[in-house]
């Protein structure tokens, strides 16, 4: 779960992690509220979405006069904010972060993510802060300093200190940022985060080290455990069918192609995806409806899956294991039954738990699907299907 830069500064001072004033607003008068309530200029507007290089794309302005900020404001708010992260659809600006400039005598880079691979946390450190770190990582590797943590032990003192004075900070400042660094990876522990990042991580010219932005994603899977940050979900920038599908416990994505694709199991999903772009087209989603589905799950999925209009064929792809193939033809029926029939070609494959169960269901129910036993041959009904709906009487 993705959060807002102003909630995650709010996390981080209480951890203890500096961060400049600043106050939210929503309006264009709230911003010149706020700027006076600050009590300094020049201030800087900063734009809230769920993304980052805002800067590039202008939704972070500094304002030197206070008679200038809410015409400023005005410009941000309501506008498509589209940078290297969002997409091209951009995503809507609804808040800015109204904060007081910052004198900066350096930037650096601290960040926080997990290694999947080493199954641990890895801590990275760059004395470029101020850039994007893949831009970084791509260009210049060797200025990105890394430290792996041992879960049992945690993030040790000499590890910071090793971090911060390969930047070459003196020992003053080093301990100061290393401190900082051990508050940040308290809070990336203790609030079950996938991720946290601090770009850039600036010295100021009165030699405090301070966030200058934050960036914190919460591990959903962990999320039972905080209620507080449940309450900072902002689900309103995402796409809706993957919230509904999300509240309906489905694994829901969406895609640009014009393949639906339902299927069980996350990498029988990835290979499914393959085998779409196998035969010359793209799926147009990821829906992966797991083992534990029910009836009433499945039906909802195919729902969903359904509504989007890039859709122009459908591809069910079960493997019955704990999710048995009658369980998904049930399902599917209902689906089919509420929503007065499927109206695209759909191709179906069922293997495994009660196949032949999972047919009668089907059949019985009276639904014009395309049986196919092996994955080429899907394949190849899935580009014949294609072929014909982008050449008709042919």
């Amino acid at each position: 779960m993705k959060i807002y830069e102003y909630q995650a500064k709010g996390l981080f001072a209480r951890y203890a992690i500096g961060v400049p004033k600043g106050i939210v607003a929503v309006t264009p008068a709230e911003a010149l509220a706020a700027a006076r309530s600050l009590g300094t200029m020049p201030i800087v507007l900063k734009a809230q979405i769920h993304s980052g290089g805002r800067g590039k794309a202008g939704g972070v302005r500094v304002i030197a006069r206070l008679d200038e900020v809410e015409t400023a404001a005005a410009g941000l708010l309501g506008r498509t904010l589209v940078t290297a992260q969002t997409g091209p659809k951009g995503q809507p600006v609804r808040a800015l972060l109204v904060e007081e400039a910052v004198a900066v005598r350096q930037e650096l880079y601290a960040g926080i993510a997990i290694d999947r691979s080493a199954g641990r946390p890895l801590v990275l450190v760059s004395a470029e802060g101020g850039v994007e770190i893949e831009t970084l990582a791509a260009r210049a590797p060797q200025k990105i300093v890394r430290e792996a943590v041992d879960p049992a032990f945690g993030l040790r003192p000499f590890q910071t200190r090793r971090l911060f004075f390969s930047c070459g900070l003196d020992a003053g400042l080093g301990a100061a940022a290393a401190t900082l660094l051990l508050n940040l990876y308290r809070l990336f522990i203790e609030k079950d985060c996938s991720a946290v990042e601090i770009n850039p991580l600036v010295i100021t010219r009165s030699m405090e080290v301070v966030a200058l932005d934050a960036k914190v994603n919460v591990d959903e899977n962990g999320l039972f455990r905080h209620p507080d940050l449940q309450a900072l979900a902002d689900t309103t920038p995402e796409d809706p069918r993957e919230v509904e599908a999300g509240r309906l416990g489905l694994n829901y994505i969406k895609l640009k192609g014009n393949v639906g694709c339902m299927v069980n199991g996350a990498g029988l999903a990835m290979a499914t995806m393959d085998l779409v772009k196998l035969a010359g087209a793209e799926p147009a989603n990821f829906l992966d409806v797991g083992g534990g589905a029910t009836a009433g799950m499945i039906g909802e999925g195919l729902r969903i899956l359904l509504s989007d209009r890039d859709v122009k064929v459908v591809f069910i792809n079960i493997f019955g294991g704990i999710l048995r193939c009658d369980t998904l033809a049930t399902g599917v029926r209902e689906a089919a039954s509420r929503l007065g029939g499927v109206p695209l070609p759909v191709v179906i494959r069922l293997e495994g738990t009660n196949r032949e169960a999972g047919e009668r269901i089907l059949a019985s129910a009276g639904l014009d699907f395309i049986p196919v036993r092996g994955l080429g041959e899907a394949a190849e009904r899935i580009k014949e299907l294609l072929s014909a709906h982008e050449h008709p009487g042919r």
